[in-house]
């Protein structure tokens, strides 16, 4: 998990997992949007009031590479993959904190700067994109 400066820890609940015993593959989907949140609190993309331009997810996938089992704690990194001119890549990785150097998942997601009043995409502001850039 060096390799991703926003990292949270979660324990797996037993009702996070699904008839087979393992974790659902929808709960990866929760690590990463809890990850990606922490990578917004970080930059200073901030979700009180009512703002105008914030982010949207407008992609994101998983590749699962190994099944997760109760009882567990994961630790889900994320990091900046790439910047766009309203959109930034983000890559994701899961593991289990007893190996923190054996991904468990992988995934990516797309976020775009966006507008809510008018629904437009906004290009990155030159300081978001600063803070975005040193979190690769």
């Amino acid at each position: 998990m060096n390799d991703y400066p926003v990292v949270v820890t979660f324990p797996v609940h037993w009702g996070d997992l699904d008839a087979l015993g393992h974790v659902n593959n929808a709960r990866f989907f929760t690590w990463f949007e809890s990850a990606r949140m922490a990578v917004f609190e970080r930059v200073g993309l901030e979700f009180t009031g009512t703002p105008e331009v914030g982010p949207i997810l407008a992609h994101t996938s998983c590749d699962f590479l190994a099944p997760v089992r109760f009882p567990a704690a994961v630790l889900a990194g994320a990091r900046i993959a790439s910047l766009g001119n309203t959109s930034f890549t983000m890559e994701y990785g899961v593991a289990l904190e007893s190996e923190p150097d054996r991904l468990v998942a992988r995934g990516r997601g797309v976020i775009v700067l966006i507008d809510y009043r008018t629904n437009t995409k906004v290009a990155l502001p030159e300081a978001l994109r600063a803070t975005l850039e040193a979190l690769r």
